[in-house]
């Protein structure tokens, strides 16, 4: 049985492709068959499951849950404390073909702090993934998504809200509501949520 291989700073297991060039945080685990490319940086404490490909030129902040068969392509930036589920997809050409060559056209792709991106779920390239939103598994995200916004389906539909702790948010006549886990307060104005 083939065992996790220990650098400076972190692990990855001995399976695992690290280009040349590639910058990893400390206290970040990557697992099986995972091929991390040059001139990406990854932030602390990160754990990338198997088979996750890190293209270049991509960044990932700090305390990312990376779960496997996960493809992060150049243009994508996820911010610290978000999670991807198994097997969703990022996009980066609005337009691909396999005979036209599209290197110098990708659009980038921005997901905010704590957001959670559900298994087999698509996100589109151009488009914000908003500070913990949470986008249901399968789900297919063609605009942006507001913070703590929960979305469903194909084309992704607004559903509800969703706190920090990933509790879904019951908003009250004053428009308040209060995650049942943390306790932590909430309100809805014109349209968006915050926390109070």
């Amino acid at each position: 049985m083939k065992e996790k291989k220990q650098y400076s700073d972190f692990f990855a297991h001995e399976t695992a492709v690290l280009d040349p060039g590639c910058q990893i945080g400390k206290g970040t685990r990557i697992w099986h068959f995972s091929h991390i490319m040059p001139d990406c940086r990854i932030g602390e404490n990160c754990s990338f499951g198997q088979n996750v490909v890190v293209s270049p030129g991509v960044t990932i902040g700090n305390n990312v849950k990376v779960q496997n068969n996960v493809s992060i392509y150049t243009g994508v930036t996820c911010e610290d404390d978000v999670f991807l589920g198994p097997s969703m997809v990022f996009t980066n050409i609005v337009n691909p073909r396999s005979a036209v060559v599209r290197r110098d056209q990708y659009v980038d792709t921005l997901v905010r702090r704590g957001a959670t991106i559900g298994a087999n779920a698509t996100v589109v390239c151009g488009t914000e993934i908003g500070r913990f939103a949470f986008i249901g598994a399968g789900a297919v995200v063609i605009r942006d998504v507001l913070p703590y916004e929960l979305v469903v389906g194909n084309p992704a539909k607004h559903i509800g809200w969703m706190s920090e702790y990933g509790h879904r948010l019951h908003f009250n006549e004053q428009g308040k509501a209060t995650c049942p886990e943390s306790k932590e307060q909430y309100i809805l104005k014109s349209g968006r949520v915050s926390k109070l």
